[in-house]
């Protein structure tokens, strides 16, 4: 405990601003660390979408780019039953 009092005695600013970051976001981080919780599968769909779009090189219109996301992310069986890929 007394690192956490020296971060608040300390004379340089940056170092209680990340008291000041710690202190306001507390039990977000321990939330995160003992359930174990993350947004890695929202990064790694919105990584997906992007290079969707950066292959397409723009879209007409907003349905298609929406079509384009289902069609790639969608996970559907394109083949037909029976056929092994």
């Amino acid at each position: 405990m007394s690192r956490a009092v020296d971060l608040v005695r300390s004379r340089l600013k940056p170092m209680r601003d990340v008291w000041g970051t710690l202190k306001k976001h507390l039990w977000g981080i321990l939330n995160a660390v003992l359930l174990g919780a993350d947004n890695s599968m929202a990064e790694s769909i919105n990584s997906r979408i992007k290079m969707i779009k950066n292959r397409a090189r723009g879209f007409r219109n907003k349905e298609r780019f929406r079509n384009a996301i289902y069609f790639h992310l969608g996970k559907l069986q394109l083949y037909p039953s029976g056929v092994r890929q």
